[in-house]
């Protein structure tokens, strides 16, 4: 069973369509391959079809034994290695990432199934002491069935790697709704599953995809065939997709919006601070979901730094992402280059100075210049605004206490850090009037984060975690289970009822 479906046809990418991409000529062929699949995405005709053979595919997927669900996942990042240089190379093409940035993003998914294979020896419920006598107390942990993923332009590749390679261990199988501007990835990496799968006379529909719209989308959102919907994306698109999913009393795991700070200290190692601030600031010009949006500096530091950082901002390397020394790229859509400059205006009208940047870059494609903005009060109207682009919001504060509440105040609750070597405030920072982000840091930036680590937000970003730790439990149904082997019927809390 083959697993893509566009249009109404298999899209297979062949050798040859690689070469031409990597070597003849890229932007020719990426508008060529997108204009097709533009005409070829898939409708909701499609849609049905794919569910019902991914609704097939997991009744054979979910009757192998985890362990050994677990070696066809090794055999998937096996093969993700083998084709990582060629894989990054499509991202950075499609998304605009610079390269070194695309294939990270692959070994991610690469790191995940290793993770994954060492999970499908391990998931499982606990043996729990139950008060009455000749009986057994267990959790069962089954998989949930479907699990449907729909990701975002930013990370084609990682974060459906992400939801793959852990739900596929716990025994579901998964259709992917990629973004419609990285289709070409979404279609590389599932023919790569595909083959992994077929090789070993399984479904190739237990990873099944569906390029296509809002549509689509929707579909999944609100079919109750959906077990399980992983959506990652803006705020405002997650919430739609709660309430549909909500409606249906559907399971959803949502990775939204983040507004991220970093926090810098008197007493912090400046030379820690600068490349991690312009890391987490610029790095994938600004497109994160923890990217840092607010810098907020101790009064006593703050001219320093945020001259020492301007330094920094003029020494990035920009350019064609495919160029090895490249740093900064474009931003992935025109649309975005005037969110860009919109925040930029609106920043001006609310007070705020433009210490560097701030202006469209003239050369073909959609680059602008990564931009610092001070001056502004900490509630200021654009400072609470997520902007995906890479504009730095520098901040002053005094006092402990109210930086902390500052990097509380906005309505997302993503990822923040601080620096300082203050051992009690490292403490502080960490406890229940700390950060009320799902990514506390120390001494390191906002963007970065392992997956042996639940990834994952409070509040507006929605509250999911995939990845590591625990978060397996999500792709599973848990059952409390009492197996009385005795002769007699004893009731819990010593009831009696003759």
């Amino acid at each position: 069973m083959p697993a893509a479906f566009l249009g109404r046809k298999i899209v297979c990418l062949p050798s040859f369509i690689y070469f031409f991409l990597l070597i003849v000529s890229p932007a020719l062929c990426l508008a060529l391959l997108q204009g097709l699949l533009g005409r070829a995405k898939g409708n909701l005709e499609d849609y049905e079809e794919t569910v019902k053979k991914a609704k097939e595919a997991w009744k054979v997927w979910a009757d192998i034994p985890a362990p050994k669900r677990g070696e066809i996942v090794r055999q998937i990042g096996d093969a993700l290695r083998q084709k990582i240089k060629v894989l990054g190379s499509l991202v950075s093409l499609e998304m605009g990432k610079i390269f070194v940035e695309g294939v990270g993003e692959v070994q991610e998914y690469v790191d995940v199934c290793d993770y994954a294979v060492g999970l499908s020896r391990m998931i499982g419920g606990p043996i729990l002491p139950s008060e009455r006598p000749g009986h057994a107390l267990i959790e069962q942990w089954n998989p949930v069935g479907l699990v449907g993923v729909i990701t975002a332009f930013n990370f084609p590749v990682a974060v459906y790697g992400w939801n793959s390679a852990i739900a596929m261990i716990c025994g579901n199988a998964c259709l992917w709704k990629g973004a419609p501007t990285t289709s070409l990835v979404s279609v590389a990496v599932t023919k790569i599953i595909a083959k992994v799968l077929e090789d070993n006379k399984l479904p190739g529909a237990i990873c099944s995809l569906v390029c296509g719209g809002a549509d689509i989308g929707t579909a999944m959102a609100k079919d109750e065939r959906m077990d399980l919907l992983s959506f990652t994306g803006s705020t405002k698109v997650g919430k739609q997709v709660a309430l549909m999913v909500q409606e249906r009393f559907g399971r959803s795991l949502l990775e939204l919006g983040g507004n991220n700070a970093i926090i810098v200290f008197e007493d912090a190692d400046l030379n820690l601070v600068i490349p991690s601030a312009l890391f987490a600031a610029v790095g994938t010009a600004g497109q994160r979901c923890t990217t840092a949006r607010r810098l907020f500096l101790h009064e006593s530091i703050h001219d320093e730094v945020v001259t020492k950082l301007a330094k920094a901002y003029a020494q990035v390397r920009i350019g064609d992402p495919w160029d090895p020394d490249t740093l900064y790229g474009p931003l992935h859509t025109k649309e975005a280059v005037k969110m860009f400059l919109d925040a930029v205006e609106q920043a001006k009208q609310q007070g705020g100075s433009v210490v560097c940047g701030g202006k469209v870059i003239n050369r073909p494609g959609n680059y602008v210049e990564p931009t610092i903005v001070t001056g502004l009060p900490h509630n200021a109207p654009i400072v609470h605004t997520e902007t995906f682009a890479p504009i730095l919001y520098v901040l002053k504060f005094k006092e402990e206490e109210e930086v902390f509440a500052w990097n509380n105040e906005v309505k997302q609750g993503l990822s923040s850090s601080v620096f300082t070597k203050d051992l009690g405030r490292i403490f502080r920072w960490l406890g229940p009037k700390g950060s009320d982000c799902g990514i506390v840091n120390v001494n390191i930036p906002t963007s970065g984060a392992e997956i042996g680590g639940a990834f994952g937000g409070e509040k507006h970003t929605g509250g999911g975690r995939e990845s590591g730790s625990d978060s397996w439990k999500l792709y599973m149904r848990r059952s409390t289970c009492t197996i009385n082997y005795s002769k007699d019927l004893p009731l819990a809390q010593g009831i009696k009822f003759q």
